[in-house]
């Protein structure tokens, strides 16, 4: 049974993807940044009207994935304090200044994110070498990868996207995001034989998801 995550850049879309049939939500703020940790009391009052799992990014800014010393310990910092309110798990990337997985880093965030799930985001669009990135993400411990396969967007991604599901070979869930609307999913499940699709369900320039357009995503 094929899944959606809808990323939610602020609290209007993550209530329009709850009430429209969304599994899972991504929880983030900077849309114009491509998403940043979200505020913790929107958090908060969010996790109290919705019973889906919330998956909260955790980046401090836009850019690349390269952290500082103090950027990295505030992504801790904003990670144990998210974690209190009951959320379902955590959403980051960080690579290495050659755009490798940073595999300490990495690691790190993981074991302070436990019990709580956590997802490589599309920072692994930006990492070197599909194979070997794969494998180090997984040594890290993480349970997915937000993918568009290491292409701009999920339609020209849809080779690698249907590789990195054999290769990961049921050790990690391939999540398919970047580019992904309900024109293009149902070509893309069947091409990749993925299970899990992510999507904004953002049309027409909107800052807020489109509830139609969650809807269809769902039913397709």
């Amino acid at each position: 049974m094929s899944k959606i995550e809808i990323a939610c850049f602020n609290p209007e879309s993550a209530i329009i993807a709850f009430e429209n049939g969304a599994d899972r939500i991504e929880l983030c703020d900077g849309l114009s940044e491509g998403g940043t940790t979200p505020n913790f009391e929107i958090a908060r009052q969010l996790r109290e009207k919705i019973n889906i799992p919330i998956f909260v990014m955790i980046r401090p800014r836009g850019g690349d994935f390269t952290y500082s010393d103090e950027e990295f310990e505030q992504m801790k910092s904003e990670l144990i304090q998210l974690k209190s309110l009951n959320i379902d798990g955590f959403v980051f990337g960080i690579l290495n200044e050659n755009d490798e997985v940073n595999i300490e880093q990495n690691k790190e965030l993981v074991e302070l994110a436990k019990p709580y799930p956590c997802t490589f985001h599309r920072a692994f669009d930006r990492a070197k070498d599909l194979e070997n990135s794969l494998e180090k993400v997984i040594e890290c411990g993480f349970k997915t990868i937000l993918t568009s396969g290491q292409k701009p967007n999920v339609s020209e991604g849809k080779e690698n996207l249907k590789k990195l599901v054999e290769l990961s070979n049921e050790r990690i869930e391939i999540l398919v995001g970047g580019g992904l609307r309900s024109t293009n999913i149902e070509e893309l499940r069947e091409y990749t034989n993925a299970v899990y699709f992510h999507s904004s369900a953002i049309i027409d320039g909107s800052a807020s998801a489109n509830a139609d357009e969650v809807v269809a995503l769902k039913n397709k």
